[in-house]
């Protein structure tokens, strides 16, 4: 892998993620802030033609796509933000040569954030459609869209989206949940990952062998964040909505919400920060 750019890099992910990549690549970051003192850095938005422009010198073999606007974001920001800045970014990246994206999508693609959700399946396949009734979760996957996008035109590219879990430092992980009621964003609660396995989701996508297309990997856990069986913490949240009983065996009482055998079978990636109950 030659030079990698990461979008985001002054985020919670993007610190992380330029540290981890230094020592064996040749990293760019984009942001507004720079991300460390030391760190090869281009201030900008991916968003703007005119920021992306000031890249020309750079021939990038991939990108990691971190930067987005995030939940709870208003409709409009999303839209404008992550899906049409995207288009900006892949087309742009896509001109100059670089044939490995590497987006961050997220698990709220589904649509959970509204207690109205209701999941098709269980556990949640990676191209779950999108149920969204808030902007977030659309905007995301517009995005996934737009990827497509761009591909059918680009047909050499290689794009993962990583429908990326909620992510906690890993010195400062939540209390795993019980049985209670369902809020907003109730199930990402519930879905949790380590800041270090997150870095490493998106570095070993962006190592991955090259595959002309567009695929969605559900990047989660394979053990749900609780101290209670997760049949239990589901069916009190929609009774008998959803059918549940998969996890009512032995060995998934604990299973994540999410399928994640794909990320896990294409790019060898499993989650090494496991909730207590999952030990």
């Amino acid at each position: 892998m030659g030079k990698i750019l990461v979008t985001g890099a002054s985020g919670l992910i993007g610190r992380a993620m330029v540290a981890d990549l230094n020592d064996s690549h040749d990293v760019v970051a984009l942001s507004r802030r720079r991300p460390g003192p030391e760190d090869p850095w281009i201030q900008g938005s991916f968003a703007h033609f005119e920021d992306l422009v000031t890249m020309d010198d750079h021939a990038f073999d991939a990108v990691i796509h971190l930067a987005a606007v995030t939940g709870g974001c208003a409709e409009r920001d999303g839209i404008l933000v992550n899906v049409e800045g995207t288009r900006c970014l892949m087309r742009y990246l896509s001109e100059r040569g670089c044939r490995k994206f590497v987006l961050a999508s997220s698990i709220a693609a589904v649509g959970f954030q509204s207690v109205a959700f209701r999941p098709l399946e269980m556990p949640i396949p990676d191209e779950h459609p999108c149920l969204d009734r808030d902007g977030y979760g659309v905007s995301k996957y517009l995005m996934e869209e737009v990827s497509r996008y761009v591909q059918r035109q680009v047909a050499d590219l290689d794009v993962i989206n990583l429908r990326l879990s909620s992510v906690r430092p890993d010195d400062d992980l939540p209390p795993l949940h019980r049985v209670g009621p369902l809020g907003a964003w109730s199930l990402g609660g519930i879905t949790m990952m380590a800041l270090s396995d997150a870095v490493r989701a998106f570095r070993l996508a962006a190592e991955s062998d090259h595959v002309p297309g567009v695929r969605v990997m559900n990047a989660a856990g394979p053990r749900s964040w609780v101290a209670d069986p997760v049949a239990d913490i589901l069916q009190n949240w929609w009774g008998n909505d959803v059918d549940v009983s998969y996890f009512r065996e032995g060995e998934h009482l604990f299973d994540g919400v999410y399928d994640v055998r794909r990320i896990k079978d294409e790019i060898g990636f499993e989650a090494a920060v496991l909730p207590a109950q999952a030990e």
